[in-house]
């Protein structure tokens, strides 16, 4: 399992120009400067839960997923703007993961955990193991999120919208964004949501 990171909510669409914009600002507050750089945008599509990430040099492999520890700008400001709340989190299968909540642009919970500080089951049970990660961070914010645990460490897999943050973006609305197969499903969930 490869490390990463990125910020999880609720899907909602919005105006991808917009989104662009916010993400410049994040990211030039968490120091980074945004010209070349993109956002990254990854919806589940059954629970509609977003993963937004960045993609630049300071989001590569371990030291990048560890990026994501202390870099929230963008989870604050999309909870304030979003209304949802806005969960930063941080994987790497080596050593740690974290998730840290925001809601209305405020920190509102938050936990990390070692992995060598982890309390395992006794015996080898792949099952006891399972029930002892479904308890770790990334387990519980999975839960919260209406997804398992393995779905959310697999979400940098499946259909990714890419927006660069050195060129301006014309308003329209994200779902435009995505690969022709993740449209069609918007396109669904929009007709059905009409119905």
């Amino acid at each position: 399992m490869e490390s990463h990171g990125g910020y999880l909510c609720q899907y909602e669409d919005v105006d991808a120009a917009w989104l662009q914009r916010l993400a410049r600002e994040a990211l030039e507050e968490d120091g980074q400067s945004p010209d070349d750089a993109a956002l990254l945008v990854t919806v589940l599509g059954g629970p509609r839960i977003a993963r937004f990430a960045f993609d630049g040099p300071f989001t590569y492999g371990r030291a990048g997923a560890r990026w994501y520890l202390s870099h929230h700008a963008l989870a604050r400001r999309l909870s304030e703007h979003l209304r949802v709340t806005v969960h930063a989190y941080a994987f790497d299968p080596d050593e740690v993961e974290q998730v840290v909540a925001y809601a209305a642009g405020r920190r509102v919970g938050g936990e990390a955990l070692r992995y060598e500080d982890a309390e395992l089951p006794d015996d080898e049970d792949e099952r006891a193991f399972e029930r002892a990660q479904a308890k770790w961070p990334l387990g519980y914010v999975a839960r919260v999120l209406g997804i398992r645990r393995e779905q959310l460490l697999r979400i940098p897999r499946h259909a990714t919208a890419f927006i660069d943050l050195g060129q301006a973006l014309s308003p329209r609305p994200l779902w435009q964004l995505f690969p022709e197969p993740a449209q069609v499903l918007q396109h669904q969930a929009v007709l059905a949501a009409v119905r």
